[in-house]
């Protein structure tokens, strides 16, 4: 689970946080935190902020940047991280957007915690009053002007990220004003839903991605059984034609014989005829060996 939290100074950022941080298993990333353990590391990057800072300077967007990139990638970052505090700008967004592709990850949800600044405010002066009751000192950044120029600054930073979230259909809105378990139960319902959302679509990539690989071996397979089918049918086409040969063939005696059969029956009607005109038996007999002959003729052309 990878998220931003959005939220105004007051708005209970920080116990959501750690109430996520517990349910999921995650880390609560802060940039001071970070850039405070990467300058305490003396890491490349940490020694580079080290300078910066030193010199009265803000560290650079992608030095916090580089310091996130390094920290997400530590072991108890696996299960995904809470950023609080980044981004602050669009700017920073674009850039955070490029890092998590790079490394083939993705934001989840974008949380926003909307609180009424006049209720805020309200808040922060009873508090103050409270303490100055019990004799205690106030806290300088825990009165109302420091909440009230915070407070302007975080519109004027974070209102364009809200749309900039939006637009990407991250975001996600919860009345901060709530009580805070309503607050907790809320974020949870819709982690829940976001959670329920990716795993039916990482289960439709996956029916998807198994049968695009099928696919190919089905092609072979009919592919191979339309070819298997056009050979038997050549096989069986030329079988039968030689079964048909073979019966006609059986059932009509060869040309040469029928031939010769005609042949021999033509000498002997004419030896008949031959010898009726020598045995003088008149003109009877010369019209019937004449009869003999003209037949004979005949099945001579027919054979």
């Amino acid at each position: 689970m990878r998220l931003i939290l959005l939220g105004p100074p007051g708005s209970g950022k920080g116990t959501q946080a750690q109430r996520l941080v517990q349910r999921y298993g995650i880390v609560q990333l802060s940039t001071g935190e970070m850039l405070r353990a990467a300058v305490a590391a003396q890491t490349p990057i940490g020694l580079e902020a080290k300078h910066i800072m030193e010199a009265g300077h803000l560290v650079p967007d992608e030095i916090v940047v580089g310091i996130i990139s390094d920290r997400i990638d530590e072991p108890d970052a696996v299960n995904g991280f809470i950023l609080d505090g980044f981004p602050r700008t669009v700017r920073q967004a674009e850039e955070l957007d490029e890092l998590l592709k790079q490394k083939r990850m993705t934001l989840d949800a974008v949380v926003e915690l909307k609180v009424n600044e006049s209720a805020l405010l309200a808040r922060v002066e009873n508090r103050a009053a409270e303490s100055r009751a019990r004799g205690e000192e106030v806290r300088a950044d825990d009165t109302p002007e420091v909440l009230t120029r915070r407070l302007a600054n975080y519109r004027g930073q974070t209102e364009p990220l809200i749309h900039y979230y939006a637009d990407q259909r991250k975001l996600m809105t919860v009345d901060g004003m709530m009580p805070i378990e309503e607050v907790t139960g809320e974020i949870q319902r819709i982690l829940s839903a976001i959670g329920a959302a990716g795993a039916k679509k990482e289960t439709k990539g996956e029916r998807k991605a198994a049968r695009a690989k099928s696919a190919p071996a089905k092609k072979h397979r009919t592919g191979a059984a339309k070819t298997a089918g056009k050979a038997t049918g050549r096989a069986a086409k030329k079988k039968a034609g030689a079964k048909r040969a073979k019966s006609a063939a059986k059932g009509r005696p060869p040309a040469k014989k029928v031939a010769k059969k005609a042949a021999k029956s033509a000498r002997k009607a004419g030896l008949t005829a031959s010898l009726a005109a020598r045995s003088g038996t008149g003109k009877s007999a010369r019209k019937s060996a004449k009869k003999a002959a003209k037949k004979a003729t005949k099945k001579r052309a027919k054979a």
